[in-house]
């Protein structure tokens, strides 16, 4: 059964190690390129549902496996579609979210303009988004400094910080951090990765309110796995 595994979160890679030679992991272009895999690797966009039907049925593509991050709502929707079109199943890992405990002060927000209000009475946010908050450095209110944490680097800015780098984060060098710049709120995405939960533990540990972005809407695919040891398991049962 020839697998295409569309990846870029830990948990596609731990897939990827898996998987046959004739398999292909494929990524967006974001971040490292693992060189060290079995299958094949691609790297690149399709074109949307379209495109990647095309790409489906050019490579004899039998499962589509949907493992990105829980926040690429377009591309799960695209590979949804896609399968449908090219006549084939679609799995998915959905990863689940985290849940507030004792201690935590969880705020959700809809979208950036939600964000934006929640964020007024603060003046040291830390955001771990990703790229987003970079297309509004123009808009820091006065009387407010941001820190912002990247995969990659970019350019300062006179009343922001950003910090190039990836998870897993060891929960000391978290600790440090939050010190260090002083944060009165964290800004973050419910991913669920144990790889970047020791913030919101920093978090707890200070008193910190966090304000979460909501996960998008998902679409249905043909089957749904919670964690990589089930869908490992089903590969294992449905390949002969």
């Amino acid at each position: 059964m020839k697998i295409l595994l569309l990846g870029g979160t830990t948990e596609a890679l731990a897939i990827a190690r898996t998987l046959p030679a004739e398999a292909i992991y494929s990524l967006a272009g974001l971040g490292r390129v693992p060189q060290d895999l079995p299958c094949q690797v691609r790297v690149g966009g399709y074109g949307g549902a379209a495109g990647l039907a095309a790409f489906l049925h050019s490579e004899g593509i039998e499962l589509l496996l949907d493992a990105t991050h829980p926040y690429a709502a377009q591309i799960s929707y695209n590979a949804a579609q896609a399968a449908a079109d090219a006549g084939l199943p679609c799995w998915a890992l959905r990863r689940p979210g985290w849940q507030a405990g004792p201690g935590d002060d969880w705020r959700e927000v809809a979208d950036w303009a939600e964000l934006q209000t929640a964020l007024a009475p603060f003046a040291r946010p830390f955001f771990t988004l990703g790229r987003e908050p970079l297309e509004h450095l123009q808009e820091i209110p006065g009387g407010q400094f941001w820190t912002l944490r990247l995969l990659d680097a970019h350019p300062g800015h006179a009343r922001a910080r950003i910090i190039a780098d990836r998870g897993p984060f060891a929960l000391e060098a978290e600790r440090a951090l939050f010190a260090q710049g002083d944060f009165d709120v964290l800004i973050g995405k419910n991913s669920g990765s144990a790889a970047t939960q020791p913030k919101l533990q920093v978090a707890r540990e200070r008193g910190l309110p966090v304000l979460i972005l909501r996960r998008p809407a998902l679409p249905c695919v043909d089957r749904e796995f919670a964690n990589v040891a089930e869908l490992l398991t089903a590969l294992a049962e449905e390949t002969p």
